[in-house]
């Protein structure tokens, strides 16, 4: 049996990252208007494969799961305004036309950030489009409340630099 090395017996000081120190850059939305966005996730998915009396499992196709963006509505600049130009990218509703994916198609970048301002994490989504949208509820009883969007993104892949 061998012997431990100090680092596995005895606490190690570490600055743990925390999930309000982020900034998200997509272009055509101010990073300030964006108040939160979903964890990145995956899914390998499996292959079975099937012989005689056993099953060996493999990995299958990697998907990268959506990601929920919500943002603030402010009068001005209108966070609904924003999400909309992205959208009629996407399909322009007066005229019933569909874009290219080379123009709704961005990437999205979203820098975590240490205690002191410094980017400790970066993750560059490739390919984001809107899949859903959401601009608030409107209640006479609701007070004291900011409207908040909520957008999903689809996307090609994700890569984290560091």
């Amino acid at each position: 049996m061998g012997v431990l090395s100090p680092n596995e017996i005895f606490f190690t000081a570490f600055e743990p990252k925390q999930p309000n120190r982020f900034v998200m850059y997509l272009d055509g939305v101010p990073t300030y208007l964006i108040k939160g966005v979903s964890a990145v996730t995956f899914d390998q998915g499996e292959i079975v494969l099937n012989h005689i009396n056993i099953y060996r499992k493999i990995k299958g196709k990697t998907k990268w799961n959506d990601i929920t963006m919500t943002m603030y509505d402010p009068v001005t600049p209108s966070g609904a305004q924003s999400v909309m130009e992205w959208e009629r990218l996407h399909h322009e509703s007066v005229t019933g036309r569909d874009g290219y994916s080379d123009f709704y198609k961005k990437d999205v970048t979203i820098n975590v950030l240490g205690p002191v301002g410094d980017i400790v994490s970066e993750w560059i989504i490739k390919g984001a489009f809107i899949k859903t949208g959401n601009f608030g509820d409107y209640d006479y009883d609701t007070e004291n409340q900011a409207i908040n969007l909520k957008v999903t993104l689809g996307m090609d892949y994700m890569i984290l630099n560091y």
